[in-house]
């Protein structure tokens, strides 16, 4: 999942993004408000990390112009401040939840997970493509009854793929959702992660599932039935 740390304190922003990054989060990282408003404008982030103090707009009036686009984005408003009605005003604008600096990186991860458990529109814990089932929550997939051990970017591919069953996903979308600003567009990463994905999902005698979609993109899933010469095919 895609998440937008919204932080003007170099260091801390550089150690929350790469503790993020190991525990499975795409991350990008604005220092002010007016970055973090343009970059939420351009890229399909699931949450965001507010800083309430910003060296421009402070985290109060990004959180309101944020809710004002009606993008169903998870706010996680970070605060030095301790006074409860600073909780009560982060919360009224439209934050979902709060998290008191300086935090334990691993309570961010924490909070964070709670707050995509709770799908802006009404989206599973629990992912199903026929007999594969990738839980979100406790982060397993299974095929059957056949546990399968994902790295944190497989997980990613995979759930990307998973929320959109029988339809074809682009690179771009996969990349939007799983890697950060540092992608690069001309590698071919996505293919070797869809290329791992499809050894461990289908194993010989079992119904393949990952399909390459040639100029296109990837699909997992049953699909609508398709004829012709421009008919996707395996590989």
């Amino acid at each position: 999942m895609r998440v937008l740390l919204v932080e003007d304190d170099p260091r801390m922003a550089a150690t929350a993004a790469q503790f993020l990054r190991n525990a499975g989060f795409a991350v990008d990282v604005a220092p002010d408000g007016a970055t973090a408003l343009r970059e939420s404008a351009i890229n399909p982030y699931d949450a965001a990390v507010l800083d309430l103090g910003l060296p421009d707009l402070d985290g109060l009036e990004v959180c309101r112009r944020l809710r004002a686009r009606s993008t169903p984005l998870r706010i996680l408003m970070a605060t030095a401040r301790d006074a409860v009605e600073d909780r009560i005003a982060g919360l009224d604008t439209g934050a979902d939840d709060y998290i008191v600096k300086p935090y334990a990186l691993g309570e961010l991860v924490a909070r964070l997970r709670a707050l995509l458990r709770r799908p802006a529109e009404s989206l599973p814990a629990v992912l199903r493509v026929a007999d594969l089932a990738l839980d979100t929550a406790a982060r397993v997939a299974t095929r059957g009854t056949r546990v399968i051990t994902l790295t944190t970017k497989e997980f990613a591919v995979l759930e990307v793929l998973m929320r959109h069953p029988g339809e074809v996903v682009t690179r771009e979308r996969i990349s939007e959702h799983a890697w950060d600003q540092n992608y690069d567009p001309f590698s071919n990463v996505i293919d070797v992660y869809i290329g791992r994905l499809r050894r461990k999902i289908d194993f010989p005698g079992e119904a393949p599932l990952v399909e390459t979609v040639r100029g296109a993109g990837y699909r997992l899933g049953a699909s609508e039935p398709a004829s012709g010469p421009s008919a996707g095919k395996r590989r």
